[in-house]
């Protein structure tokens, strides 16, 4: 059965088909939450969070969206509700491995032939990035974390956090200016240690 059928017998009530739904999704809306919380029993309640949500939502799905993109926001808004309730201090990895359907898959960088002096360079880039990172607005962060690394489009974020496409670029370039600006701030506060 396609998503689309799933979806329109989920909207109409068919637990049976809303469970397909989350058993095609989990994986997915699991790995976002774990991006946007790094910690992995926190991602695990945000992600029953969204599926809560799109479980009391889904007759209201008008199918001009992705449902994928449509659990995206839903996954979004609910992180930033979270933070607001939880306000806990975010600590995002980009070194966090990703848990798959197949168990954890770690990211590596392929190996180059660099040497120990540019591997220690870009160990250090890479967490200053993290660090600069974690820094940043939630709302700069967000847009970041699903432009750069989620690879969406900008149309598509402003669907998933249901503003202007003129904010999301706005936003996205805020983010890159600050990020950029925590970095060099912390790659001279590094040099003077």
């Amino acid at each position: 059965m396609s998503i689309k059928e799933l979806v329109e017998k989920a909207g109409r009530g068919d637990l049976r088909a809303f469970e397909d739904l989350l058993v095609h999704y989990q994986d997915r809306v699991f790995s976002h939450c774990l991006r946007l919380t790094a910690n992995s029993d926190d991602a695990q309640d945000l992600a029953q969070e969204v599926f809560i949500q799109a479980f009391r939502a889904i007759k209201t799905f008008r199918h001009e969206a992705d449902f994928g993109t449509w659990l995206h926001r839903i996954t979004v808004n609910s992180w930033l509700n979270w933070q607001r309730r939880n306000k806990k201090l975010l600590i995002f990895s980009l070194d966090n491995p990703v848990n798959t359907s197949n168990g954890e898959v770690i990211r590596e960088l392929a190996a180059g032939e660099d040497s120990p002096l540019e591997a220690v360079e870009r160990q250090e880039l890479s967490a200053a990035v993290r660090t600069a990172l974690d820094r940043l607005a939630p709302e700069y962060r967000t847009v970041l974390i699903l432009r750069e690394m989620e690879g969406y489009s900008y149309e598509e974020i402003a669907r998933m956090l249901d503003c202007s496409l003129g904010t999301v670029k706005s936003r996205i370039s805020r983010g890159r200016r600050d990020i950029k600006k925590e970095i060099i701030k912390l790659r001279c506060e590094w040099d003077e240690m």
